[in-house]
C-alpha cells in the first residue's frame, strides 16, 4: 500500500470523529445557541465509552452510556447558558475544561491499556477497485456516520422541525410569537450535540483507537467546531472538511512511512495548521458568512 492508498483508505475512519462532533454542533448553532465545550464532551464520552467497553459491556452499551453522559453534561451548559442566560462562551469553556477533567480523573487508572476494536465491513466489488477501494472498507461506525450526515441534511432541508430549529437560531422572538418554544428547542438540540460529541469521543477511544491515554481527543473538538464554520453551516461542506482534515491527520504518518525527512512534530500540527489557514480564508469572505450564518447565534434569547 502506497501513500496515496494509505491516505484514501484511512481517510473516513479518520474523519468520523470531526463529522460526528461537528454534525452536533452543527444543530446546536442552528438552534441559535454556541457550545464551545465539545473538547471536553467528546473527552468525557470517550472516557466513559472505553470504560464499559474494557468491562465488557460491549461497544453498542459503551457509544450509549458516552452519548448519554455527555449529553447529561451537555445539559448542564443548557441550564447555565439557556436557564440563566449566562454568557454561551464562557459556560462553554467552563463546560470543556470540566469534561477534560472528568476524563481525566475516571480514565487515569486505565492508563496505557487496549480493547478491541471492530471489525470493517466492505462494500462488494467497490473494495477491489484499485487504489480507492480501500475507501469502500470501513467499521459499521463510519457507514452510521454518512447515514447521519444525509439524515441531517433531509432533516434540515425538507422536515418541519428542521425548518422551526432554523427558524428559532434565525429569529427566536419570531418563532416564540407563533407559538414556538424557544428555550426548549434549544435545550433539545444542545442535549443532540452533547450526544454526538460522546458518539465521537467514544469512536475516538475505543474503535479508532482503541487505546486509553490522557488528552487522547487532542483537540479533535476545536477542529469540530472550526469545521462549522469551515462548511458555512451547510451538511455537505462539514462533510467534505471532515474527510479533509481525516486526510490531513494521516499525511504525517505517510510521511514517515515514506522516509520523508520531517520533524514529526511539525507533521503533527499539520491539522491545526489547515485549520488556522482555511478558517482565514472563509472568514474573509464575508458575503458567504452572512448567507449562510445564524442570525441569532450566541444571542440570549429573553421574551
Amino acid at each position: 500500500m502506497n501513500a496515496i492508498e494509505f491516505i484514501l483508505a484511512g481517510m473516513l475512519a479518520a474523519a468520523t470523529p470531526f463529522l460526528l462532533a461537528a454534525l452536533g454542533e452543527l444543530v446546536v448553532e442552528r438552534a441559535g445557541v454556541l457550545n464551545l465545550g465539545v473538547e471536553g464532551l467528546m473527552a468525557f464520552g470517550a472516557a466513559l465509552a472505553f470504560i464499559i467497553v474494557y468491562h465488557g459491556g460491549g461497544h453498542f452499551a459503551g457509544f450509549v452510556i458516552a452519548g448519554l453522559g455527555s449529553a447529561a453534561l451537555s445539559l448542564v451548559f443548557a441550564l447555565i447558558a439557556l436557564g440563566f442566560r449566562a454568557n454561551q462562551v464562557a459556560t462553554g469553556l467552563a463546560i470543556g475544561i470540566l469534561g477534560q477533567g472528568l476524563s481525566a480523573l475516571f480514565g487515569k487508572s486505565y492508563e496505557s491499556l487496549t480493547v478491541k476494536g471492530l471489525p470493517k465491513l466492505s462494500l462488494p466489488f467497490l473494495s477491489d477497485i484499485p487504489i480507492v477501494g480501500g475507501i469502500f472498507v470501513q467499521d459499521v461506525v463510519v457507514w452510521l456516520s454518512l447515514a447521519a450526515t444525509i439524515g441531517i441534511w433531509a432533516f434540515f432541508a425538507f422536515s418541519k422541525v428542521g425548518l422551526v430549529v432554523r427558524a428559532v437560531g434565525e429569529n427566536p422572538k419570531a418563532a416564540h410569537a407563533i407559538g414556538y418554544h424557544v428555550i426548549a428547542v434549544r435545550v433539545i438540540a444542545v442535549a443532540f450535540g452533547g450526544a454526538m460529541a460522546g458518539f465521537a469521543g467514544a469512536y475516538a477511544s475505543v474503535v479508532y483507537t482503541p487505546l486509553w491515554a490522557d488528552g487522547m481527543i487532542a483537540g479533535r473538538g476545536w477542529i469540530a467546531i472550526a469545521l462549522v464554520v469551515f462548511g458555512t453551516w451547510l451538511t455537505g461542506r462539514i462533510f467534505l472538511g471532515a474527510c479533509l482534515f481525516g486526510a490531513v491527520s494521516l499525511m504525517g504518518l505517510a510521511a514517515q512511512a515514506t522516509g520523508l525527512n520531517v520533524p514529526s512534530q511539525l507533521l503533527a500540527s499539520l491539522p491545526y495548521l489547515v485549520t488556522i489557514i482555511v478558517l482565514g480564508i472563509i472568514s474573509a469572505d464575508r458575503r458567504l458568512l452572512k448567507l449562510n450564518g445564524v442570525a441569532s447565534l450566541g444571542e440570549p434569547f429573553e421574551r
